[in-house]
């Protein structure tokens, strides 16, 4: 089923039609023309496109129908990308060589044969979706405008017990909640009800839980409650909910008819002061929640209900008293968060990126607006914070849009397959394909599964455990579309050859690989590439990685003694340097104010590390310096570096928040 997500990737590729740096590039091209006839069909088609996915679940046609668009607004992209690629790849071209700019003119990627290329491409696309276009009138659609209910979230339970230790920064939130819910009612309101508002992740159902279990609160109320709300906001579960939570223990009310719910339940309240928190709250609808707060009339004077919800037309909805507005947490609040998890004893580098801490990190989720990738427990398989987000924007799903809108969550749970022992074949739609511990023993087997058409489709591909090189090398020379390239662990000595000629690729991650000796010396052909993830000790490090001009993280460790030379000081895109388990390593590289865009660099394990480069105090956008068990290192700081040591850690050296 195509579930619902049509409309966002249709309202992604129009997004980038109409940006104005994109538009310059087209006509420059000239193809501005055809790109506005393909950004006109499109519109056509999105306007009906929510009432498409609403009734798709009823009608297989439909089905088929929103499939189709899919495709073709993925393959519009990949179009689109193309001349991106193309304008990175100039950038570099002006770097290099007048024999390369030579040998460019006789490439498939000369002005004219990329142009003629192009043009070609866009007449293809733009005929697909004038067939999809008029096709939909088949199915009497309703044109749509200005609704944003179309995502489908990740049902989420949630639960009130927490160790009040692992909190940070709510306080002060804590002990403002406790003082309203303690106060006597003075509205005059049968139910006082406090909203608390924040963006996802913020920790809204943490600061809940705080004000849930603290003592005061339980000697000021006869019953609490804990309900984690539903987004389809069923009227009879939730009930059945709120009296198991009031009765704690189960009931016997799964088969009782609504009539007999409404009465245990105002039995349960009858005459009680309760405390009742409704946790993660989505559902607008005005008349529901009147349908329920009538039934909630009967507890003792003095009962409060707390909502915590991401909307503010939530808030204003349920709310009986001021909305109480969760903030982000303050800076240093913020990097003892991080330190806290960072630096945990035993975890490989990997773990060091596990965070929600620095303030750059909080302003890109609150301005971002992000759909999708699956989590499948199945893989024993975590993102980290930095890297999820970083995979995010290799997918172009997380994007600075200034609406203050809020993390979704989203999963597109028709796009993503796990390959293993008992499923070998690749469902038509998928998108992310993840392969676990797959040996294909039988040729004939691994054959029918490297023809799959579906595969050369594939945004994102996944290794879990070893491989053979051939069959990886394989794996990618047919997915030429990847964003995502995850080979950790998958034991390989050298690095896939046909990796350099993935130009869409925007995340690699090599992780694991302990007998890789040196990098692909062609690596700089990845221009698109935005995250790089190499921690094995490599003897070389090729001087083509200073043409990564779009790589926005790299983590890395190395042989050299010094990295001077590299070329890493020319990656002005760079924001998350992270350098560790170098063993031989001694110095750094000078040319420091070259990275403007240097947010963050994570110096580890590099114990014989002498000094760091003089030129650190010049790198004006650095905001994070964390520096950990490098035992030689002389700490001379540049100025205007503040330094806290971790108390309880004799490995860390020091973390280093560089103010304004």
């Amino acid at each position: 089923m195509a579930e619902s997500f049509a409309f966002n990737i249709a309202e992604n590729v129009l997004s980038k039609l109409s940006n104005t740096s994109f538009q310059e590039i087209s006509r420059a091209w000239g193809v501005h023309s055809d790109l506005q006839k393909l950004k006109t069909t499109l519109t056509t088609v999105k306007a009906v496109l929510l009432d498409a996915e609403a009734k798709q679940a009823h009608d297989n046609q439909m089905q088929v129908w929103l499939q189709g668009l899919k495709d073709a607004c993925y393959d519009a992209e990949d179009v689109l990308d193309e001349f991106e690629i193309e304008a990175l790849r100039r950038q570099v071209l002006k770097q290099r060589s007048i024999a390369s700019k030579v040998s460019d003119f006789f490439s498939r990627s000369n002005p004219l044969a990329f142009r003629f290329r192009m043009a070609h491409k866009i007449k293809n696309v733009t005929e697909r979706f004038g067939e999809i276009a008029a096709l939909r009138n088949n199915f009497h659609l309703t044109e749509r405008h200005g609704e944003t209910s179309h995502a489908v979230r990740l049902e989420r339970e949630t639960h009130s017990f927490l160790q009040a230790a692992d909190i940070i920064g709510r306080d002060e939130d804590k002990e403002k909640i406790i003082k309203i819910l303690m106060a006597s009612p003075t509205d005059g309101k049968d139910i006082s009800v406090l909203p608390i508002v924040g963006i996802g992740g913020l920790g809204k159902t943490a600061l809940a839980k705080l004000v849930f279990n603290d003592e005061c609160v339980d000697s000021n109320f006869v019953l609490k409650m804990w309900v984690c709300f539903s987004d389809d906001f069923d009227l009879k579960r939730l009930i059945i909910k709120m009296i198991k939570a009031a009765k704690g223990v189960d009931g016997d009310c799964n088969n009782m008819e609504l009539e007999q719910l409404q009465k245990a339940l105002r039995d349960c309240l009858d005459g009680k002061k309760y405390l009742l928190i409704l946790d993660d709250v989505w559902n607008e609808d005005n008349t529901k929640w009147n349908e329920l707060k009538q039934l909630l009339v009967g507890g003792d004077r003095g009962s409060k209900i707390v909502v915590t919800t991401r909307s503010s037309q939530i808030a204003e909805m349920t709310g009986t008293m001021p909305t109480h507005n969760l903030d982000g947490l303050a800076d240093k609040e913020s990097l003892s968060l991080f330190l806290r998890f960072a630096f945990k004893k035993g975890q490989t580098l990997g773990g060091l990126l596990l965070s929600k801490t620095s303030e750059n990190e909080w302003k890109l989720v609150r301005d971002s607006e992000m759909w999708a990738l699956v989590e499948k427990e199945e893989t024993d398989y975590e993102f980290f914070e930095l890297q999820l987000i970083q995979s995010w924007m290799a997918h172009g799903l997380l994007q600075s849009s200034g609406k203050n809108e809020d993390l979704e969550d989203i999963v597109a749970k028709n796009e993503c397959c796990i390959i293993n022992s008992c499923n070998k074949k690749i469902p038509q739609g998928v998108r992310h394909l993840c392969l676990d511990k797959v040996n294909f023993v039988e040729e004939n087997i691994c054959r029918s599964f490297l023809d799959s058409p579906n595969l050369s489709q594939m945004r994102t591909l996944v290794f879990r455990g070893p491989s053979s090189e051939c069959f990886i090398e394989k794996c990618v020379a047919r997915c030429q579309k990847l964003r995502v390239l995850d080979l950790r662990g998958a034991n390989f000595h050298v690095v896939p050859r046909k990796i350099a000629s993935l130009k869409h690729l925007r995340y690699l991650d090599l992780e694991g690989n302990s007998n890789i000796k040196k990098l692909l010396k062609s690596i700089g052909k990845l221009q698109s590439l935005q995250t790089l993830v190499i921690d094995e000790e490599l003897e070389e490090l090729p001087r083509d990685m200073r043409y990564l001009i779009n790589l926005r993280m790299l983590v890395m460790s190395t042989r050299h003694r010094v990295l001077r030379e590299k070329g890493l000081e020319h990656l002005q895109s760079l924001r998350y340097l992270i350098i560790g388990g170098c063993v031989n390593l001694e110095y750094l590289f000078e040319g420091f104010q070259n990275l403007t865009s240097l947010r963050s660099l994570m110096i580890v394990e590099c114990k014989i590390l002498i000094s760091l480069p003089h030129d650190l105090r010049s790198s004006t956008a650095l905001r994070h310096l964390i520096i950990m068990n490098c035992r030689n290192l002389d700490l001379n700081m540049p100025s205007g570096m503040e330094g806290r040591e971790k108390e309880g850690d004799d490995n860390l050296v020091g973390a280093y928040d560089i103010w304004d």
